[in-house]
């Protein structure tokens, strides 16, 4: 039988859906591709017995998508739909000395993403590259995502970056994948995540709550757009935007507060009882999360590109759109303003006396943010900044784009978890055959190379508060 392949498109006005779909019959292969017109999507691969087989189970997934509303198209006609990247200037700094920067890794483009925890430091920048790099400066690997990274949330121990492509990935295991595909009508600002529970606000002004199966759970469009913050806890998830900071009940119950700030909210963070808004006009603010009273203003020189606080809220970090980085106590009184000799802070993050940047230069920065190094820093003497170098043999990961991406067993280890794609209610779930586990969760799987039947073996599996469990270590087909 000749190869035959069949396009469909779903595109609609007003700034809904825009995908396509794409079956392609070769003998008794099936190759599915589908996602967001104009990009490459992603790849589904099946074998049936006989070729009747293999055209019978292509009608039937062409049948759905046509009763859904797909159209025959010619690819390449109708053009992707922009997306929204973060224009930000940067100018230089008026501060007089320089912050005592420990060492710098420049990664050739404007970084939006950065994740610090206990282990290592994570970088995103606006070409897709992610790297990871020791506390003391070392380059350990390096992810290459399809577009820019806008974002880098943790979950627990689980690292997820947020894309232009409108993707959330798993960067958590040696496969990262795509565990989230946010709506064609989503044009992604900002990002958080908690116990797999995905809040997106977007440029709209709008909020978007998906659950870990990547499933639409609520929305609500608060009063002003270009949404740059959300961030969330056990009791609210707290949007900020171009006129205030609104906090929501995590179920999608209904507002709970809305403030005002001092201008459109240009980023968020977030402690146990506050969470920090910086602005446009240059200020940071500190809410009080239970009523959203306006507790502590934090003045700057510049628009507030971004914020962060010490665990204890005791000090208070801003990067603004002049190449600074400040200082505050927790009343509002500034303590320092220093050069970042890197452009302006896009993102930040404190850990044990050390703030990191990420730059509009594209740098990762470590500045020593302890008293001492900032009072040597105030007199003119700081240290020698080491440039890290990226290393030549560096690996770099990619996320599996098909079945055939993924490598292959014939036997599952002794200490290997195995799984299996299930239909489910129209969809393809994956659930744990092993014993020990309750079969009955699904778990968090990439889209990509689910197949009706498909057993996988992965090295761990983490049970999550919402009932799920997440994969942990390398996916494998069990053939």
């Amino acid at each position: 039988m000749a190869r035959e392949t069949t396009y469909l498109e779903l595109s609609q006005d007003g700034g809904g859906a825009h995908k396509f779909y794409e079956v392609t019959v070769d003998g008794t292969a099936v190759t599915v591709r589908y996602g967001r017109i104009g990009a490459a999507g992603q790849v589904q691969e099946s074998s049936f017995p006989t070729e009747d087989k293999a055209r019978a189970a292509a009608a039937k997934k062409i049948g759905e998508k046509v009763r859904k509303g797909y159209a025959p198209a010619v690819q390449g006609q109708r053009a992707a739909r922009p997306v929204t990247r973060r224009q930000v200037t940067s100018a230089p700094s008026t501060a007089r000395a320089t912050a005592p920067v420990l060492w710098r890794f420049r990664t050739g483009a404007a970084a939006f993403g950065i994740h610090v925890d206990e282990d290592r430091c994570w970088v995103g920048n606006q070409s897709g590259d992610v790297y990871t790099l020791s506390h003391g400066g070392e380059v350990l690997a390096r992810y290459s995502l399809p577009d820019g990274v806008k974002c880098l949330v943790a979950d627990d121990f689980w690292i997820y970056a947020g894309c232009d492509d409108g993707g959330v990935y798993d960067l958590s295991s040696k496969l990262p994948f795509k565990a989230y595909d946010i709506a064609d009508d989503v044009d992604i600002f900002w990002l958080d995540i908690r116990e797999g529970v995905l809040n997106v606000a977007d440029a709209a002004g709008g909020l978007t709550v998906i659950d870990h199966e990547d499933e639409f759970q609520w929305s609500r469009r608060s009063a002003g757009a270009q949404a740059w913050m959300v961030r969330a806890d056990a009791r609210a998830v707290y949007h900020g935007h171009a006129r205030g900071v609104t906090a929501y009940a995590p179920d999608g119950g209904g507002e709970l507060w809305h403030t005002r700030t001092d201008g459109g909210v240009l980023f968020g963070w977030q402690e146990d009882r506050a969470v920090y808004a910086g602005t446009g006009h240059h200020s940071v603010q500190r809410l009080a999360k239970d009523t959203g009273a306006i507790e502590a203003t934090y003045r700057c020189d510049a628009a507030v590109y971004s914020c962060a606080t010490s665990p204890d809220g005791r000090h208070v970090f801003a990067g603004d759109s002049s190449s600074s980085v400040y200082c505050f106590d927790a009343d509002g009184r500034r303590l320092w303003k220093l050069r970042t000799g890197s452009g302006s802070a896009l993102s930040m993050q404190y850990l044990d006396e050390r703030l990191y940047l990420v730059t509009t230069d594209g740098s990762l920065v470590c500045v020593d943010a302890s008293e001492a190094a900032i009072t040597a820093a105030q007199q003119g003497s700081v240290p020698t900044a080491v440039d890290v170098k990226s290393a030549a043999a560096l690996p770099v990961y990619t996320p599996a784009a098909s079945m055939a991406s993924v490598a292959t067993v014939t036997v599952a280890p002794a200490d290997g978890i195995v799984v299996e794609c299930v239909q489910q209610g129209g969809r393809l779930r994956v659930q744990v055959v092993s014993g020990g586990y309750e079969p009955s969760w699904n778990v968090q799987f990439p889209r990509g190379i689910r197949q009706a039947g498909a057993r996988y073996v992965v090295d761990g599996l983490h049970a999550a508060s919402g009932g799920f469990y997440r994969v942990r270590g390398e996916i494998r087909r069990l053939v």
